[in-house]
């Protein structure tokens, strides 16, 4: 019996966690691409993120539901510090371009929300279908 579940030397098995962490790496791998921001460089940063949480989760699995919104802001923080700010609001026409802010900072179910406006623009994962037609929140 291969003790590796998916034949890969040293790959992690397909454990809810794992689940999870896969999960959230894909909501926000669709977020950088519906926003064209998806280059070698920034999925990295997604990396680094899904990498860290995996120490996080792993010592507090109750967490796992919450692994989206906490790698969304990883990489919305990153992005700050190296490309600027990001995503940007696409609710608001006028002003300053500001960036979304994902909600609950650390909970379940998480959106990308702009304050300026007070409204849900969309959930981690959706901002390919965020035409400006935001939720009220």
């Amino acid at each position: 019996m291969d003790p590796h579940p998916r034949g890969e030397p040293g790959a992690h098995p397909v454990t809810p966690l794992e689940q999870a962490l896969h999960a959230a790496r894909a909501l926000v791998l669709a977020d950088l691409v519906a926003r064209e921001v998806a280059e070698a460089d920034v999925v990295s940063l997604v990396e680094e993120s899904v990498t860290h949480r995996r120490w996080w989760v792993e010592q507090w699995p109750e967490g796992a539901g919450f692994l989206a919104g906490l790698v969304a802001q990883d990489v919305q923080d990153a992005l700050l510090e190296r490309h600027g700010r990001w995503p940007l609001c696409p609710v608001c026409g006028s002003g300053d371009p500001h960036a979304l802010d994902v909600e609950p900072e650390l909970g379940p179910d998480p959106h990308w929300v702009c304050h300026k406006a007070g409204v849900k623009v969309a959930a981690v994962g959706g901002l390919g279908r965020a035409t400006g037609g935001a939720v009220s929140s």
